[in-house]
């Protein structure tokens, strides 16, 4: 199956082709047709399986049909993503595939001026790209109208609920048109989750692309175990011995991650860390020399990757496991995308056998585990508790987002 076949018109086919994809993954093959006959969609795709052209596409073939001829542009859909990162990635697809349509985009986020969001906005936009919590902001300063909305899209919105959005979601959805499409994207299907889609989807077709909670197939899991003291000179020894050229690493902490990358820039290995507290220019910055190749190595808190999306990714190593198992699915679903093989490695110490316990019970299998030589757990060390961290706690109204 082509692209031509799911109904999509020639200047959307004409910047496909210039991407130079063929044919449409299997998520774009089952939400595409839906899509176009204004179906409300629940939709349970991984990352890294073509999701975001998967309802982009659509959403531009549907304002095509419907507003060829506009005078000034309103917004009529609205996409809500959950950080910064993945809005601008999700303005990125809207960018590339309207190449040849004259729709206007905005992308709304925290950590950066709002007077510039508000002056385009008031020039007049068409889409929306938003994380809920500037959006919020200028709802509240009434600088943007969303009483004509057609489309609301919430991409990863299990990762939305995890950071404590719902009240910011019920908010928003208070506001839109009752008559509208809904397309809600989630790669975990938690109880949340269903009661959220009852609330918000109208008898919504379903596609799933990939079995509930599991981990995309081209991806090796690997777990080292280690003792915890060690775990910085490990991940040093498995890059310069395996000659790692592009690696994203995974912390537990903020803290952490400045504390990591700071270690293995001392080590000569380039690194820069990505997470909230880094300004938005500082997470571009760093996000772009990591694709460029600038920095051979990100490291990163598991929000701040949201929305990294980079084609044949090779590595992906989790310094520390995180404490909600679902977050290992996304983690490691930063590599093996667009159909490329991928590696995933995990550091365990003691500490955290009962997390790797809860990961291999949600994605059914059990990771296979190795010592390195030279690098054996200490059998006499006692396992101590990690201190989980309040992941449903309410957002402040000026925490960015």
């Amino acid at each position: 199956m082509s692209f031509k076949t799911l109904g999509l018109s020639q200047p959307l086919l004409r910047a496909i082709s210039e991407q130079g994809y063929l044919n449409p993954t299997p998520i774009q093959k089952q939400a595409i047709p839906v899509i176009l006959e204004k179906k409300d969609v629940l939709a349970g795709a991984q990352t890294g399986t073509g999701k975001t052209a998967g309802f982009t596409l659509p959403l531009l073939e549907l304002l095509s049909q419907k507003h060829h001829n506009q005078k000034k542009p309103h917004v009529k859909a609205l996409i809500l993503t959950p950080t910064r990162e993945l809005a601008a990635q999700v303005a990125l697809s809207v960018e590339t595939y309207g190449k040849y349509l004259p729709y206007k985009t905005a992308v709304i986020f925290g950590g950066v001026g709002i007077n510039p969001q508000i002056a385009k906005l008031r020039k007049g936009v068409d889409i929306v790209i938003a994380t809920p919590g500037r959006l919020l902001d200028l709802m509240e300063q009434k600088a943007v109208n969303l009483s004509q909305i057609e489309c609301l899209i919430l991409d990863e919105a299990d990762r939305m609920l995890d950071m404590g959005f719902i009240r910011d979601i019920k908010k928003i959805l208070a506001v839109l048109p009752k008559n509208r499409q809904n397309l809600l994207f989630s790669a975990t299907f938690s109880d949340e989750i269903k009661k959220l889609a009852n609330s918000l989807l109208n008898t919504p077709t379903l596609i799933e692309v990939a079995k509930k909670n599991t981990t995309v197939e081209k991806i090796e899991q690997l777990v080292y175990q280690v003792d915890k003291k060690r775990k910085i000179e490990l991940v040093i020894h498995l890059i310069k011995t395996n000659k790692l050229k592009q690696v994203l690493i995974f912390t537990r902490t903020k803290h952490g991650a400045n504390k990591l990358s700071e270690k293995l820039n001392k080590s000569n290995l380039i690194s820069a860390a990505i997470h909230g507290n880094k300004s938005q220019g500082a997470r571009t910055k760093a996000l772009a020399d990591f694709k460029s190749g600038a920095v051979k190595i990100l490291v990163a808190t598991d929000i701040a990757a949201r929305g990294i999306d980079i084609d044949r990714l090779p590595y992906v190593i989790n310094f520390e496991l995180p404490n909600v198992p679902e977050d290992y699915v996304h983690r490691i679903g930063r590599t093996g995308r667009a159909g490329y093989e991928g590696e995933a490695v995990s550091l365990v110490c003691i500490d955290e056998l009962e997390l790797l316990k809860n990961i291999e019970k949600l994605i059914k299998n059990k990771i296979p585990k190795m010592e390195i030589k030279g690098f054996e757990p200490d059998l006499s060390i006692k396992a101590e508790p990690i201190q989980k961290q309040n992941r449903h706690r309410p957002k402040k109204r000026n925490q960015k987002s």
